[in-house]
């Protein structure tokens, strides 16, 4: 174990050395996926999983603190998920809440919730909102989007929802809200607005599908799909995904 730790230490820092020749991504969005069949290999019940998987999230932004990624979207509940309404909701949402209060206590990021805010449970929304409330005054720190009830096809529906409101409130007909209509309208009205689109999306858990993350956002995303389940996601994971990522030729839809 211990050899084996240390080779790992030298080869952590030999991709780490490589990878500072090259321009990182600005934006990583990770699908934290796989921390039911984590729990569930080692004989635990769900919740075990999704506690893991929480403090998982500490350590990757830590590792994306050092490398100097200034955003990064968590997908931690997806709306599907949210409606489920079993006896794993409940033990789901008290961790996510403790997790986002842990993050908002630590100072060392700024936190946005991003999802369908009407969906979430009003215990849980106003915990999570407050956690980011707490971190407004940090300005100057690394961005942390938290995904809770979020689904890439509401999100673009809630988009033009609100862009359709605001036209129509300004006095716009219908024609002349056609006629203006813009893909830079639509982003600067989904959860993200302002940020900028993410560079590399990864997934976790051995799964090959974005299942709706980011689906606006991810348009010329490259993707990386770690077998990892989200709580052994380790560190030289996440290198690897980046050297991958270095790797690739960004055409941009060219």
């Amino acid at each position: 174990m211990l050899i084996s730790n240390l080779l790992y230490s030298v080869y952590e820092r030999r991709l780490t050395k490589q990878l500072a020749k090259f321009e990182l991504p600005k934006h990583v969005g990770v699908i934290l996926d796989g921390n039911r069949r984590w729990a569930t290999g080692k004989g635990g019940k769900s919740f075990v999983g999704h506690a893991a998987g929480a403090k998982k999230i500490v350590e990757f932004l830590k590792w994306c603190d050092d490398l100097d990624i200034p955003v990064r979207t968590l997908w931690l509940l997806s709306t599907e998920n949210l409606q489920r309404k079993d006896e794993e909701l409940a033990p789901l949402l008290a961790i996510i809440e403790s997790a986002v209060f842990e993050l908002s206590e630590t100072g060392n990021w700024r936190i946005h919730i991003v999802g369908a805010r009407e969906l979430i449970p009003s215990q849980t929304l106003a915990k999570l909102d407050a956690a980011a409330k707490q971190t407004e005054k940090c300005v100057d720190k690394p961005i942390v989007n938290i995904a809770v009830a979020y689904g890439g096809r509401r999100e673009v529906v809630d988009a033009i929802k609100t862009l359709l409101t605001e036209e129509a409130a300004a006095g716009n007909s219908v024609n002349q809200i056609i006629e203006s209509l813009s893909d830079e309208q639509i982003s600067s009205h989904l959860y993200t607005k302002g940020q900028p689109d993410p560079d590399l999306v990864i997934r976790t858990s051995g799964e090959q599908r974005l299942s709706g993350f980011l689906l606006w956002q991810s348009a010329h995303s490259e993707f990386y799909f770690c077998e990892a389940y989200w709580p052994a996601f380790r560190r030289i994971d996440f290198l690897r995904a980046l050297r991958s990522y270095t790797q690739r030729q960004r055409r941009f839809g060219l």
